[in-house]
């Protein structure tokens, strides 16, 4: 009777770590190794082929009928560029932030870093950080330039880093935050 209630343990014991350690691998993305977005953007390098605004890029992957991806920097929100068609002028600083990002992505090879938790915005666009050659990602400098705002609406392992880089820029009167 002992050595059975013992092997029930054991097996409850086996169960609960299994889990543990699945529910983790989930977390850190490592369960979606293979297949979908994750495998087809994560850590890939892809050259920039236009640059619509300071926070959206194409590069040259097809996504589904598209010859391009449309990728939204991840924590980050720029100013809006003119919308005429909707009747929106363009906020301050929005070519300037378009122009920057232009400069330091078009023609360029970048690599594309998601978080496995949330991999596409409402629009269908991949959410990436943009990591240059050299190490440096456009949407940390887009927000030391201060031509950007942390963007807190949607959690991402940066949030802390990028609310703490925004008040520098601010501190320092950069960009948007000059006046």
């Amino acid at each position: 009777m002992r050595l059975l209630k013992r092997r029930r343990w054991i097996s409850i014991g086996a169960v609960l770590l299994f889990a543990t350690v699945a529910i983790v691998a989930d977390r850190q993305g490592w369960l979606l190794a293979t297949g979908g977005d994750w495998s087809r953007y994560h850590g890939r390098t892809v050259h920039v082929v236009r640059v619509i605004d300071g926070d959206t890029l194409e590069v040259n992957v097809p996504d589904g009928d598209s010859p391009t991806t449309r990728i939204r920097l991840w924590g980050i929100d720029t100013p809006e560029r003119a919308r005429p068609d909707k009747g929106l002028t363009a906020e301050p600083f929005a070519q300037v932030a378009t122009d920057f990002a232009r400069d330091l992505c078009l023609n360029q090879q970048v690599t594309l870093r998601l978080q496995s938790h949330s991999m596409r915005d409402m629009y269908g666009r991949v959410l990436a950080y943009i990591e240059l050659n050299g190490g440096a990602t456009l949407n940390e400098l887009l927000l030391a330039q201060g031509l950007a705002r942390a963007d807190g609406r949607f959690s991402h392992q940066l949030n802390e880093r990028y609310a703490f880089i925004e008040k520098q820029a601010r501190h320092d009167r950069a960009g948007i935050w000059a006046k």
